[in-house]
């Protein structure tokens, strides 16, 4: 299976008056079209750092990032808006909606962005909340206000979604329903999903874990056989 994405000697470091804090020390590891990833590693150990160089909201210091054989990591500002705009869709722990905002009007706040026109019922429907379409976010629960968001993800048809802390501001039942949404993306549209979390459950379900640690990789983890999310332990 070829490597989609690639991370050759990756470091990131930030200098804080006479220090130099290496948030990403020389990672290395590759990831497959279609793999639903999960990064676990405690606060502080590099996991949303990695996640903001891969997805163009940061540079690097020295290394290459390699998506789908170009080197993203060597893009300028144009190439990078390019990109995060029809290869990238986010998913953060606080949904980042626009309060003034209907969820269909979240969505579709998309069509200023890309050439693509996109139908925010369609995308509704496909995370089951078409009958919520006007309403605001403070109108709707956390998990449902995190699907809004994952439908706005998905509406362009990205082809990686990076999910940081996607459920931490959930209950476990809520919690499920998303993770098991995402999956089902991974799985049946070949959608490379990567999901910064602590929750070592979420792990359970993964293709491939990257264990890091002070902004090093302690481990990369191939599951041969993961489980379903119906079997998962929260």
């Amino acid at each position: 299976m070829q490597n989609y994405i690639e991370f050759k000697n990756v470091t990131k470091e930030y200098k804080i008056g006479k220090n130099t804090l290496k948030a990403a020390d020389k990672l290395n590891f590759t990831i497959n079209k279609g793999e639903f990833v999960v990064i676990l590693g405690p606060s502080g150990s590099g996991k949303s750092t990695l996640l903001n160089l891969l997805g163009g909201l940061d540079k690097v210091t020295s290394g290459s990032i390699l998506v789908d054989n170009n080197e993203v990591s060597n893009y300028n500002e144009k190439q990078l808006t390019k990109y995060r705009a029809y290869n990238i869709g986010f998913i953060f722990q606080f949904y980042n909606l626009l309060p003034n905002l209907t969820a269909i009007e979240n969505i579709e706040l998309l069509n200023d962005i890309i050439d693509k026109k996109i139908d925010g019922n369609e995308v509704l429907k496909q995370v089951n909340l078409e009958h919520h379409a006007t309403q605001f976010p403070s109108e709707l629960s956390g998990g449902e206000q995190q699907r809004v968001s994952i439908a706005r993800a998905i509406a362009k048809n990205p082809s990686m979604l990076l999910c940081d802390e996607p459920t931490g501001a959930l209950d476990s039942k809520t919690s499920y329903k998303i993770i098991k949404l995402l999956h089902d993306l991974c799985k049946k549209e070949n959608t490379t999903i990567i999901i910064v979390t602590h929750n070592a459950s979420i792990a359970e379900i993964a293709d491939k874990i990257i264990h890091l640690k002070n902004g090093q990789i302690e481990e990369v983890e191939i599951i041969d056989n993961p489980k379903n999310p119906d079997k998962m332990e929260w």
